[in-house]
């Protein structure tokens, strides 16, 4: 199963931009999906996860109110909306799905990964 996620980019401090994650084919493989990032020498951090179903929700504190997580599954697709970017916010941004139902925060327990796509924000 693999995920692709895409709509990274350059960014200025105040700005938004919005990520996309293809999400898998398979009902049972994307029970819960989620959004992690990862900055150099930093461990990849929790970000924000959906139930794909229900559509409840869970944020990092450090982006909750300004970053939104969604998913269409008509277009079986999931989404991340940042607004209000600060250059903390500049990291690579993986999607990720989970067999389970249960929202995780904790890499580990998702099974299926996207590549990465890079978000850069300046000052």
């Amino acid at each position: 199963v693999q995920l692709q996620a895409s709509g990274g980019g350059l960014a200025q401090a105040g700005d938004s931009l919005r990520l996309s994650c293809a999400a898998p084919d398979r009902t049972s493989s994307k029970n819960s999906m989620a959004w992690f990032r990862q900055s150099p020498g930093k461990e990849r951090e929790f970000v924000a996860a959906i139930s794909w179903n229900a559509g409840y929700t869970s944020y990092a504190d450090s982006v909750k109110g300004r970053f939104t997580i969604s998913r269409d599954k008509a277009e079986n697709t999931m989404y991340l909306q940042m607004n209000s970017m600060k250059p903390e916010d500049a990291a690579l941004y993986y999607c990720a799905a989970s067999r389970s139902v249960v929202i995780r925060t904790t890499a580990a327990m998702y099974d299926y990964w996207g590549q990465g796509t890079q978000v850069t924000v300046s000052s």
